[in-house]
């Protein structure tokens, strides 16, 4: 395992925030964010939404960034340098395996986003109607070469990502997909918010509905928040053991939730009003990705082709990028794991990933189409491995890393990385304790049960 004095680091502070952020955004910012704000009175959700980002997420991300940095291991070794001889290094183990099993299914989506960038770039969605898209997204994904495919090539860019290194790999290529998904999604959230009838969709994104507010908003709040930050899996962990120790772990926590608000509520400045100009209205999961909103650009910008040829183009490449960032993430959490733990080189350990990913990920894209019919507890293979890792691991595995911080790690290594060694005052620090060990972990208990619909 490596030492703190050979460990590399990444060689700015802005690469660090930029690569943690890349980990967190996700095509669930996209799709999942907007459809739960609109659905559960709209700002109302977003201010609930903002607290618990504050209350739980912050304080979780700060303590997976703390036992990285501290351990200055990946997620798995962390445990057994914080807590030799115990069984808490079975954390660390499940948010590897976590990353494994979620990088095999979720490049299955990736590959989509990259046959939709290029469909659109062919401009391939030109005067089709509903029905077309709902046609050509059966037809793709349940062809296995197609999916296949583009699976692949999404998992090899991934995999050049990796064995790039730390800095010329992960943190150059933060630096530069970063600021152009930025720029994507405020040029897309401008030209859609201009659209006729785009007010409309701004009302039931924005304007607060608190009849709405419910029990189960809270508990859904509370999901997004967790599931958007990336908690519980092992990525924030591995990310903070290449931070540098003057690092401020508080700031990049701030930074970090504060960029992934900021692109989820921005797609929802381009999805609502799209949506509602053209009297559509949004619904969650894959089908809303890549059936509905075609056909809402389309509808939207029918009048100008050009213009719907543009904003499809940027749109699925905004997609892409969303989801490139996270691929870079889970692949590193379990690259760095068999490069450290099972001594192999990095780049051999990430041939392993890749290799094993993608055979995993056979099953996974083959579930749409030839394998629908095999089933796990009634699931199909996607189904199965989505369910089991976003209702089960990462619940889990957010609860224990807090009970870990908060009641088993020597309190004096937790203030020595929050404050830098005395260096920044931590005012909150108490009010931060008490958060991991009572409030976060029975926050997340009710978002375990209502996750299993046992409560």
């Amino acid at each position: 395992m490596e030492t703190n004095q050979n460990r590399v680091n990444f060689g700015s502070k802005i690469g660090a925030i930029l690569a943690a952020a890349g980990s967190a955004v996700g095509l669930g910012n996209i799709w999942r964010f907007p459809y739960e704000t609109g659905n559960h009175g709209g700002a109302a959700f977003i201010l609930i939404y903002l607290l618990c980002i504050v209350v739980l997420g912050l304080p979780i991300m700060m303590a997976e960034f703390a036992i990285g940095r501290h351990s200055r291991a990946n997620t798995a070794g962390a445990y057994k340098v914080l807590a030799p001889g115990t069984p808490w290094r079975g954390v660390g183990y499940m948010g590897v395996l976590a990353g494994f099993l979620i990088l095999s299914y979720y490049s299955v989506v990736a590959g989509w986003t990259l046959e939709y960038t290029w469909q659109a770039v062919g401009n391939g969605f030109a005067g089709m109607n509903a029905e077309g898209y709902t046609q050509f997204f059966a037809d793709f994904s349940a062809n296995p070469w197609r999916s296949l495919l583009w699976m692949l090539v999404f998992m090899l860019m991934t995999h050049w990502v990796i064995i790039k290194g730390v800095k010329k790999g992960i943190e150059k290529s933060a630096k530069i997909m970063m600021p152009v998904l930025f720029i994507l999604i405020l040029v897309l959230a401008v030209c859609s918010v201009m659209l006729p009838g785009a007010g409309a969709g701004l009302e039931f994104l924005l304007k607060p509905d608190f009849s709405k507010v419910t029990p189960d908003v809270f508990l859904g709040a509370m999901g997004q928040a967790f599931f958007s930050l990336s908690l519980g899996l092992g990525c924030l962990s591995t990310y903070a053991s290449y931070f540098g120790k003057d690092t401020n772990l508080s700031k990049t926590a701030l930074s970090v939730g504060l960029i992934d608000t900021l692109v989820a509520i921005t797609a929802g400045l381009i999805i609502f009003p799209a949506a509602f100009s053209v009297g559509v209205s949004p619904d969650a999961g894959p089908s809303f990705l890549f059936i509905t909103l075609p056909n809402v650009f389309q509808m939207a910008f029918g009048s100008v082709p050009f213009l719907a040829y543009i904003f499809s183009v940027m749109f699925y490449v905004l997609l892409a990028l969303a989801a490139f960032t996270s691929t870079i993430s889970m692949h590193e959490v379990v690259t760095a794991f068999v490069h450290e733990d099972w001594k192999l080189s990095r780049t051999k350990a990430a041939w392993c990933v890749t290799i094993f990913c993608t055979l995993l990920g056979v099953f996974s894209a083959l579930s749409f189409g030839v394998l629908a019919d095999m089933k796990i507890f009634g699931l199909t293979f996607f189904d199965f491995l989505d369910t089991l890792t976003s209702k089960v691991m990462l619940p889990l595995g957010g609860m224990l890393i807090s009970v870990f911080a908060g009641w088993y790690l020597d309190r004096r290594i937790v203030w020595e990385e929050i404050s830098n060694n005395g260096s920044l005052k931590v005012p909150f620090f108490k009010l931060y304790i008490f958060i991991l060990k009572f409030v976060a972990p029975i926050a997340i208990g009710f978002i375990f049960l209502n996750e299993l619909g046992l409560w």
